[in-house]
């Protein structure tokens, strides 16, 4: 544990300062970040776990998910209680794992183990199994609401306040719980976990063997969008992100030629002449161009913009674009077409237009609601709303 703590403010501002950096792709920035958080983030697994070792092992894989999804983020003040749920979740899942498996395999696995090196170590073994069975009593012994306040408080140099600023609690409700563990557990036994909360932190080499694991992990993602072009994560130049979201925009482009494809072959059917059939040709062209445009867009948003103005822009562009050319363009050049309709009989003419007219305001405001509530569902999975 490193010998000079920064105050609970320097801590945030130190924090803040490397996030935007680390989401750019930065890694040392955000190894910095994991030497500041990485007392926290193994106390919370530890106190679940109760397993030094694999607490450990929880704590590097939480930070690997988190730089490799830190793009999500759009507040800085929302990544300590994310990074604090991301382990939280890995530990339970590893509790869950441990109850799943069967006894007969870890016993196969330690026969193997012990196959493999004929020189055992006696001594070694039994200082593992002792450090094991203490930290499972000692954190057995204290209230379930207090350990990860208790580990955190003697790693951090017992101080509340960067206790509370780690764990998102107020420095009040860390003193009450400090308060309760004290009258609750043996002063003996207090100064025994106060030693071992110390003796089982994380130390540099901790910090250093995920900024190793962070050179061969996948960069930051790039926040998902509407059309799911997270598949673009990591992407640093226009070509690889195209090329990265490729299986994204053939399907986005997919379904838009087929609804264009199949609104043309129905109006072609019946056009009249050769300058209709053009112009209805190239509304259907400009949709489609525009449909291309959207989703390169938002690829393009996803990559190089923070926040919800960039997917926000090009989702109202291409829905003004759209619902012109139908609602506008395609009448006038239908106009002709209905004229000549009326006279032929003005009641099923009449009938037909009023028929178009509810559609076409059922197909409005379906598009726009679809449209607009997918927007800001893509936003606030993506982390910008």
């Amino acid at each position: 544990m490193n010998a000079t703590l920064p105050t609970a403010d320097a801590l945030i501002a130190n924090i803040d300062a490397d996030l935007h950096a680390a989401a750019a792709g930065d890694r040392a920035a955000y190894s910095r970040i994991v030497a500041s958080c990485q007392n926290s983030v193994t106390a919370i697994a530890l106190a679940i776990v109760r397993d030094v070792p694999a607490s450990e092992d929880i704590a590097q894989e939480a930070f690997l998910s988190a730089w490799q999804n830190l793009r999500r983020l759009q507040s800085p003040s929302s990544f300590l209680p994310w990074l604090r749920q991301i382990t939280r979740n890995l530990a339970r899942d590893h509790l869950r794992s441990q109850r799943r498996a069967p006894r007969g395999v870890d016993d196969v696995e330690a026969a193997i183990e012990a196959a493999a090196d004929p020189h055992p170590n006696p001594c070694e073994q039994l200082l593992d199994d002792e450090r094991q069975t203490m930290a499972v009593e000692l954190i057995s012994a204290l209230p379930d609401d207090s350990r990860e306040v208790l580990l955190l408080y003697y790693r951090e140099g017992q101080s509340s306040q960067q206790v509370a600023t780690l764990l998102g609690l107020s420095d009040a409700a860390v003193r009450k719980r400090l308060s309760r563990a004290r009258a609750t557990v043996r002063a003996e036994l207090l100064a025994r976990f106060g030693r071992f909360a110390l003796d089982s932190a994380p130390s540099v080499a901790f910090t250093s063997m995920v900024a190793t694991a962070l050179a061969i992990a996948s960069p930051p993602a790039a926040a998902a969008g509407l059309l799911g072009a997270g598949a673009a994560a990591g992407a640093k130049t226009l070509g690889q992100v195209v090329l990265g979201a490729a299986g994204s925009i053939a399907f986005a482009m997919v379904a838009a030629f087929a609804g264009i494809y199949l609104s043309l072959r129905k109006q072609l059917k019946g056009a009249i002449d050769d300058a209709e059939r053009t112009a209805l040709i190239r509304s259907a062209v400009i949709c489609a161009l525009v449909s291309i445009g959207f989703v390169v867009a938002l690829l393009l948003a996803s990559h190089y913009t923070r926040g919800w103005l960039g997917p926000t822009v090009a989702t109202l562009v291409f829905m003004t674009v759209v619902l012109w050319q139908t609602a506008v363009v395609q009448p006038r050049i239908l106009r002709r077409r209905h004229a000549q309709e009326a006279q032929r009989d003005p009641a099923a003419a009449m009938r037909r237009r009023r028929c178009e007219r509810i559609q076409s305001w059922i197909g409005v405001v379906v598009g726009i609601g679809c449209g607009l509530g997918g927007l800001i569902f893509g936003l606030i999975e993506s982390g910008r709303l």
